[in-house]
């Protein structure tokens, strides 16, 4: 494993344990070369997925940039960390487990609302309000008159 700090090669792992969910081993380093500290986390991963954008555009899957837009969407609300990769790491093993490796990027978007949704009302409004690109204060009234509708 590659320092990130020097860049060197030369890392040994000091600590490793399974992550509370045991989704992942958690790995403790340390670089030769600089004697910098980092953690790396290995994890399963049965297929590699393809995430089909809307203009047709292909990209890897990317689990960190969708626990990383969770997170700006959870951010000063009541939420453990640890709920949300769960949900993430669950999120992932549904898409792995599809059997397909070409995700439409819609299906990401919709499993991250239905996700949300469950954890935090506010997180929810806020993912909505990126992904379903609200333009007017207007299209927040309405997605939130329909969430309510919903609920009733």
């Amino acid at each position: 494993m590659r320092c990130p700090f020097c860049g060197c090669e030369d890392t040994q792992v000091k600590d490793s344990r399974p992550t509370e969910d045991n989704a992942a081993i958690r790995r403790r380093r340390v670089c030769g070369n600089c004697g910098a500290r980092f953690t790396t986390f290995e994890r399963v991963q049965l297929r590699e997925l393809t995430v089909i954008k809307n203009n047709g555009d292909r990209e890897p899957f990317d689990r960190d940039k969708l626990l990383r837009s969770m997170r700006i969407a959870l951010r000063k609300r009541p939420v453990e960390s640890e709920r949300v990769e769960r949900v993430v790491n669950s999120i992932v093993r549904q898409l792995e487990s599809a059997g397909e490796t070409d995700i439409p990027s819609k299906q990401v978007g919709e499993m991250a609302m239905q996700a949300l949704g469950q954890l935090d009302q506010i997180a929810y409004v806020r993912f909505a309000s990126v992904y379903r690109n609200f333009r007017e204060a207007k299209d927040f009234g309405e997605f939130i008159g329909r969430l309510g509708a919903d609920r009733d």
